[in-house]
């Protein structure tokens, strides 16, 4: 999994950890520890996952000012039943340049809201 924006490496990781929710492509979610937070600052940005919380929100802010408003993503205190992934950030592909899984490059939505990582071997509606 890669995030890039600006010719700039944000992420990278081999061990997210893959989301599905019902009629959508997979979300993934990074350690943040494979992500370069020192990139990001985070937002007032907050949303409410019925299943898994509360979001916090971050904009990301590249050494040259370039400022990519909510870009992430994540659930600082996440439901119980997804405690393990606390503090994992989602990007929107739609907001950065590129998203990779297994050297594939991600198709973005259409949609602002849904943050989806569709590639070439997703089915369905």
């Amino acid at each position: 999994m890669t995030v890039t924006h600006r010719g700039i490496l944000v992420a990278e990781s081999r061990r997210p950890w893959r989301i599905l929710e019902t009629a959508h492509a997979p979300a993934y979610y990074l350690p943040a520890q494979d992500v370069r937070t020192d990139l990001l600052q985070a937002s007032a940005t907050r949303t409410v996952c019925e299943y898994k919380g509360t979001a916090a929100y971050a904009d990301l802010v590249l050494p040259d000012g370039t400022r990519v408003r909510d870009a992430c993503w994540w659930y600082p205190h996440p439901a119980a039943r997804y405690a393990d992934m606390a503090g994992a950030i989602c990007f929107y592909p739609q907001r950065v340049d590129r998203c990779t899984v297994d050297g594939e490059v991600v198709t973005p939505l259409r949609s602002a809201f849904y943050a989806d990582w569709p590639t070439s071997w997703i089915a369905g509606p």
